[in-house]
């Protein structure tokens, strides 16, 4: 198996998921994706998307929705099914989980006239629009969206570019 890796994931990011991948003897060159971050040379129609967690997948949707939207249209144009991996943990096993999810985002601290620190609500997106917004994505645009812990990142990607199930492995 060889595992192309995007040029654009951070060496430090992606650590871990190497030496998995160093661990099972499958190569990883690196180089320039249409879309994605991992794609097996094997199925070149299915590309795994890494996000480190809810909050750059929020991020993505919110204030990066125009860049987003066209990297899922570039892959629907190219016949290229986009797997997004989550790393998120945390009791987020699944997309219907996103709903309970509270942005970090949401609450911001702030000096008040009194010279104390309080606690201010923000409009920043929460679990339950999120979770309306990645279904209406995935059924427009043909993309999943799935979810596991940093530690399984390696093992997952390897799993669902059509590697043999690691030990430990869920399907």
């Amino acid at each position: 198996m060889v595992i192309q890796i995007d040029s654009r994931e951070k060496e430090r990011a992606i650590t871990k998921i190497v030496t998995e991948f160093d661990q099972h003897n499958i190569k990883h060159p690196v180089s320039k994706l249409l879309v994605g971050d991992y794609m097996n040379y094997d199925n070149p129609r299915l590309i795994v998307d890494r996000k480190q967690n809810l909050t750059e997948l929020c991020s993505n949707v919110c204030q990066g929705h125009d860049r987003f939207r066209r990297e899922l249209v570039r892959a629907m144009e190219n016949e290229i099914e986009l797997v997004f991996l989550v790393e998120h943990g945390k009791g987020i096993a699944k997309l219907e989980d996103v709903i309970w999810w509270n942005n970090p985002r949401s609450v911001k601290r702030v000096r008040g006239s009194d010279g104390r620190w309080k606690d201010m609500n923000t409009n920043a997106m929460q679990g339950e629009v999120l979770y309306k917004i990645l279904c209406t994505m995935q059924r427009k645009y043909n993309c999943r969206f799935l979810f596991c812990s940093k530690e399984e990142t390696g093992r997952r990607i390897i799993e669902l570019l059509g590697g043999e199930p690691v030990d430990g492995g869920r399907n």
